[in-house]
């Protein structure tokens, strides 16, 4: 199809996460987004975080973490919810939010898609039972 193209499933396996730590931009960059997952992160303000041009950021980030900005911080997002599922007792929607998901639906879809599970699901399983 034309316009599209075919995105590889992002895990956190094709995440080199070294890179946060031996590129300080990258270091920087991590900081802030782990800071402000419960709201929109733009691939200008991440490129700023990096002292990059926008332009050039998606490229590097790729060539050096192995994954896309967006893929990333999704990732990083989905573990955010993950903890908070095993953790708290706030609802799912609330979970969304401060993961900074604005809809429910968008929230699942990205969390199933990257846990192959609903996070309703996952909160049952990761839960003890007594």
């Amino acid at each position: 199809m034309k316009g599209h193209r075919a995105v590889a499933r992002c895990t956190p396996e094709l995440i080199d996460q070294r890179a946060f730590d031996y590129y300080p931009r990258l270091s920087r960059l991590r900081n802030y987004c782990l800071n402000h997952l419960d709201g929109p992160i733009s691939l200008s303000e991440a490129a700023a975080q990096a002292s990059l041009e926008r332009t050039y950021f998606s490229t590097y980030f790729h060539l050096k973490v192995g994954v896309c900005f967006g893929c990333w911080l999704t990732c990083q997002r989905i573990d955010q919810a993950r903890l908070l599922l095993r953790s708290s007792e706030v609802s799912i929607t609330e979970v969304a939010a401060a993961v900074g998901y604005r809809s429910l639906s968008g929230f699942e879809r990205a969390f199933r898609s990257t846990t192959g599970s609903t996070a309703a699901g996952y909160r049952q399983r990761a839960r003890p039972t007594h």
